[in-house]
């Protein structure tokens, strides 16, 4: 499901007249536009498959492992819901995340899970950290301004996993911390490196754009007018999709088995095994 031209013309017919405002930090940024995830999966090959007149997006993978719910309408906190079933080699695992999620942030995320895997994985604390957030217990990690927190916890049913939590509150005002933001929430068995991915641009200290009156998520974000003119809030939307689908393309030549290690057949040639 190639996002069409309609589709590019219909989200910079959107950003075109809105003068881009830098906002940081991120995780006050509010929301933004969903499809800055919606075009990167559809980018890589994946298709939806919810009925197109709900407001509710499912987006299945293109070997169907893989689902991305968005449901707007969820009765619960969690708007974007993430699945991955189990495998013969590999166990199943589940992420969800808060209706205020910046895009963007999830964004890198979907992206980081269409391309092939990295060879080098920067530890989620040592990102944070490097970005100037504070560490205290080992386990756990505040944004400079106090809002955002990260932890990781050891899973109850597997000690040899961890899970990750990360929620951005309202000040505490005597309490450790005040109502919830918005959530992000990572179970045992979710890839690690797409955990790193998430914090990394979490941890960004590059602001986001937004236009005047889109939704933030806290009265405390700082917005001023952005260098970059809205031809170039697209422009960069745009070039970001060339390079999703490049990556998707490299990470389906690593998963193609090679016919030169392939078994000895009697000449009948056999499907490769679905992963």
């Amino acid at each position: 499901m190639p996002v069409s031209e309609r589709q590019l013309a219909a989200f910079a017919d959107k950003h075109a007249w809105q003068i881009p405002f830098d906002t940081s930090p991120r995780h006050l940024a509010g929301p933004g536009d969903a499809r800055h995830v919606t075009h990167g999966l559809a980018t890589a090959g994946w298709t939806r498959t919810s009925d197109p007149l709900s407001p509710e997006i499912m987006l299945r993978s293109p070997d169907h492992r893989l689902t991305l719910q968005l449901d707007p309408q969820s009765p619960t906190s969690a708007w974007w819901r993430l699945r991955a079933e189990p495998t013969d080699t590999e166990p199943g695992w589940y992420a969800e995340f808060g209706e205020l999620v910046p895009a963007e942030i999830l964004g890198h995320l979907t992206d980081a899970l269409t391309a092939p895997p990295p060879t080098q994985r920067p530890a989620p604390f040592q990102v944070l950290k490097s970005a100037g957030w504070l560490l205290a217990p080992a386990t756990t990690a505040h944004s400079p301004d106090g809002m955002c927190h990260v932890e990781q916890r050891p899973d109850q049913e597997d000690a040899r996993v961890s899970s990750w939590h990360i929620e951005t509150r309202e000040p505490g005002y005597g309490t450790p911390m005040g109502p919830q933001i918005w959530h992000a929430w990572f179970a045992g068995r979710a890839p690690e490196h797409l955990v790193g991915a998430f914090i990394t641009a979490l941890a960004d200290t590059a602001p986001l754009q937004r236009a005047m009156f889109d939704r933030t998520a806290h009265h405390s974000v700082v917005q001023k007018p952005s260098p970059l003119t809205p031809e170039q809030v697209v422009a960069a939307h745009t070039a970001r999709l060339d390079t999703v689908r490049a990556q998707a393309r490299a990470a389906r030549r690593q998963q193609r088995p090679s016919l030169a290690t392939a078994p000895a057949t009697t000449g009948i040639a056999r499907p490769a095994k679905r992963r």
